[in-house]
């Protein structure tokens, strides 16, 4: 139970309005300050133009027509029910409407339609010469194998070849890759069939009744069913990685929407990067949860339920509005036993996708967003639910924050619940959303995390 001691250590409302709050699990303090929150979430698209055939499948090089602008992809969902040819690929059912193509020849990537496509990232944070260096870390055989097939194949090698004379040209490397020997080629190429960086990358780039550049596709522009595949292929690639890298200690999951959130390019996509550390935000909040296993309930769910903070709710997870977060912040938390999400059952995984989903809906594709997922790394055994933040990029840190490091987050959760419930109760009457409950029909227990008690 949260005693009003313990709450104002966290969580204070001053007479005049201000709220002082510190992050239970990381220590990150934020003030919401009166007057600073009026400002709407949305940042339209500035000079929106009409938009062409071409740029729904050309503009960016994630687009559905530029695939041999990317490296070579891992796999792609397919629809099972608007394409009849599978391809060459290796292939298996994944989820019903959906099935997944492994290692597709270059020649090969126009016969399907990718819904989305699992591809390595160009420029990888840690470098397959990381691994190998540092690790010892040699290609898998299958991975050996797949490069040998692709280079082997002339429409694979030009692929590869253009692939990394673009990546040459922006390192500013006077190489090409014809010049290179075929063991030079091996290893300059590595990284795309056993890299620790991967992207999946969502088909449209504008939604399909977009008439101008404002219109782009987002989380909440998909149906459920398409979320849910979106969400099934990323818990697949964390599986993936980490059974491909044995020194991998954590996969690092998030989702950067529009640049002033960090994206490259605007076009729906998450990355997936393996490191070797488990990373500071998970050795505080295991040293800060170690002293008191009730946290995750008590700060998370419960203080949501306490609050009215709670957005909807299904079978298997809880959203709420979070506090202590430099940027307003909506929190998606499975409520299963289980907290490494690759190792739930299909039901619950989809669970936290349908409500992610709704939030995304909710917000709107015209704000800025961070999507962060967390959960128990492995060898860790101490109970940490799995929850993805959705941070919403609506304020820009400045000297203040510097010098202080105190966060001026300009929204307070009680306004943010505020914005959003009602938007959630118009999806819903529209018939967008999955199943679920929103707001006060959710009705939550205390102590709703299995995992943790």
């Amino acid at each position: 139970m949260v005693t009003a001691r313990d709450e104002h250590s966290y969580y204070r409302e001053l007479k005049d309005g201000t709220i002082k709050q510190v992050n239970p699990f990381t220590g990150v303090q934020v003030w919401t300050v009166p007057g600073r929150g009026s400002r709407p979430l949305n940042r339209p698209i500035p000079n929106p133009r009409p938009i062409t055939d071409a740029d729904r499948v050309a503009t960016c090089a994630f687009c559905q027509n530029r695939t041999l602008e990317t490296p070579p992809e891992k796999s792609r969902l397919i629809s099972t029910l608007s394409d009849g040819a599978y391809g060459a690929g290796d292939s298996s059912e994944i989820m019903r409407g959906y099935r997944v193509l492994r290692h597709l020849p270059a020649g090969e990537v126009g016969s399907t339609t990718a819904e989305f496509r699992r591809i390595p990232n160009l420029f990888e944070i840690l470098s397959w010469e990381y691994w190998h260096e540092n690790h010892g870390l040699e290609l898998p055989s299958e991975a050996r194998q797949w490069q040998e097939e692709y280079l082997s194949d002339p429409t694979g090698l030009a692929h590869v070849q253009r692939v990394l004379d673009a990546k040459f040209a922006a390192q500013g490397l006077d190489l090409r890759a014809a010049r290179l020997s075929p063991d030079q080629l091996r290893s300059e190429s590595a990284a795309f069939f056993a890299g620790g960086h991967d992207v999946v990358v969502a088909r449209r780039h504008y939604t399909d009744d977009a008439t101008t550049t404002a219109g782009l596709a987002g989380s909440g522009t998909l149906s459920p069913l398409e979320h849910r595949a979106f969400t099934a292929a990323t818990v697949s690639t964390i599986a993936d990685l980490y059974a491909s890298n044995p020194e991998a200690r954590y996969v690092v999951a998030f989702q950067n929407w529009l640049k002033p959130a960090g994206a490259s390019f605007d076009h729906l996509h998450k990355q997936l990067v393996a490191i070797d550390e488990i990373g500071h935000s998970n050795d505080e909040v295991l040293s800060r949860v170690a002293a008191d296993p009730a946290m995750f309930n008590q700060w998370g769910p419960d203080f949501a339920i306490d609050h009215n903070l709670v957005l909807a709710a299904n079978d298997h997870a809880v959203a709420f509005v979070g506090f202590g977060h430099r940027y307003p912040t909506v929190e998606v938390w499975s409520t299963s036993a289980r907290d490494q999400p690759w190792k739930m059952t299909t039901e619950e995984v989809d669970a936290v996708s349908d409500l992610l989903h709704a939030i995304h809906l909710s917000v709107g594709a015209d704000v800025p967003s961070n999507e962060e997922w967390h959960y128990r790394p492995v060898g860790v055994e101490m109970p940490m639910p799995w929850r993805i933040l959705l941070k919403l990029r609506v304020s820009t840190l400045a000297g203040f924050e510097g010098s202080t490091k105190v966060y001026v987050n300009t929204i307070s959760p009680a306004s943010l619940a505020a914005r959003l419930l009602p938007r959630l109760l118009d999806a819903r009457m529209a018939g967008k959303l999955a199943e679920m409950r929103i707001g006060a029909e959710c009705d939550l227990p205390r102590g709703v995390l299995a995992s943790v008690n």
